[in-house]
């Protein structure tokens, strides 16, 4: 328990690092970045005003959430994955360390990025993505958290906690997928600019993930079958219909 209350000291220092370096780098952007306004039209027909700087705030906070939710986040789950089926020891924690530090990666991104949307944005949460950001905020931190108070294996409570582990990070993968598409949507709907090209993007980018994700399972299968295909003997047919191993 000491070892673990160290981890989670440990990360919670280094989230209030990144908080206190991100509010200034948010602040002098406001004071930097030159106001030049463009008219867009939401789906209602009002008119708003989107500056130069509001556009690379958006630019950046959707930069962040899908470093964290789209690429960081799915690299850790495809590497735990992979070090559950290896039996070195070396390549079994270098595996768990880069679960580790991409998950970790993650949650600093998100935090960033829900710093900015705190700040910078008008967070009146009339649309999905602003409600659905709030709850995946708080799953995320909450999976951070377990992950850092891990059971030892083989204690009591480790089953019940790779159940709730594996569970928040189900919740939070697709709730990241769902967020990013909904924050394309709403990018469109601020600037009227075009997300097609994007989406599509995303789309091939997460279909590749799941595809690798799926493929994970056969693996182990398809190295068993070919090991057992080079040892079966070859066998060949007699006179008499006998097949006898060559």
């Amino acid at each position: 328990m000491q070892i673990q209350a160290e981890k989670l000291v440990s990360f919670t220092l280094c989230i209030v690092g990144l908080i206190i370096s991100v509010l200034p780098f948010v602040r002098s952007s406001k004071e930097h970045v030159k106001f030049i306004g463009s008219l867009a039209k939401n789906e209602e027909g009002n008119i708003h005003m989107v500056s130069h700087k509001l556009m690379f705030e958006i630019t950046v906070h959707g930069f962040l959430l899908w470093a964290s939710m789209g690429f960081l986040m799915p690299i850790g789950i495809l590497a735990i994955r992979m070090s559950n089926r290896e039996e070195c020891g070396r390549r079994h924690k270098i595996l768990l360390y880069v679960h580790a530090v991409s998950q970790i990666l993650a949650v600093l991104l998100a935090t960033a990025g829900a710093i900015m949307s705190v700040k910078d944005f008008n967070n009146s949460f009339n649309n999905h993505h602003q409600r659905l950001g709030v709850g995946l905020y708080g799953i995320i931190w909450l999976q951070a958290l377990t992950g850092f108070l891990r059971p030892w294996r083989g204690s009591k409570g480790r089953s019940v906690w790779y159940f709730a582990h594996w569970l928040l990070g189900t919740a939070v993968s697709i709730l990241g997928v769902i967020s990013i598409y909904t924050g394309l949507v709403a990018f469109h709907e601020k600037t009227s600019r075009s997300i097609k090209l994007w989406t599509i993007v995303f789309t091939v980018e997460i279909s590749l993930i799941a595809l690798i994700y799926l493929f994970q399972d056969k693996y182990l299968y398809i190295q068993k079958e070919g090991v057992i295909l080079r040892h079966e003997p070859a066998v060949r047919p007699t006179q008499h219909g006998i097949f006898l191993p060559r």
